[in-house]
């Protein structure tokens, strides 16, 4: 949260790479060749990472691509039969309805 307070009161989740980027600014700083904010650059982006996950968010894409692939293989190379594509797998299946309901 922009106040700096999580939403239980306490820190906020990012606060711990808050400090890490600051002391790193702080340690690095008085440096003015500009190499010491180049030493802050790993703790700048963990700390915008943890503010806008679009590392993990990409990852996320990724996998879910992958996935995609490899289910379209799969029923590329065991295609459902036309009897599976028109009972959807419910003909023939009146014992187990009334298990599941109950009646």
């Amino acid at each position: 949260m922009a106040s700096g307070y999580g939403l239980n009161g306490g820190p906020s989740r990012c606060f711990p790479f808050w400090q890490e980027l600051l002391s790193c600014y702080v340690i690095n700083g008085a440096e003015n060749d500009g190499e010491g904010k180049k030493k802050c650059v790993p703790a700048m982006e963990d700390y915008y990472e943890c503010l806008h996950h679009r590392k993990e968010a990409a990852r996320v894409q990724l996998l879910q691509a992958a996935y995609r692939q490899a289910e379209a293989k799969k029923l590329q190379e065991n295609p459902p039969t036309a009897g599976q594509i028109r009972s959807l797998g419910l003909v023939g299946k009146e014992e187990e309805t009334k298990k599941v309901l109950g009646s």
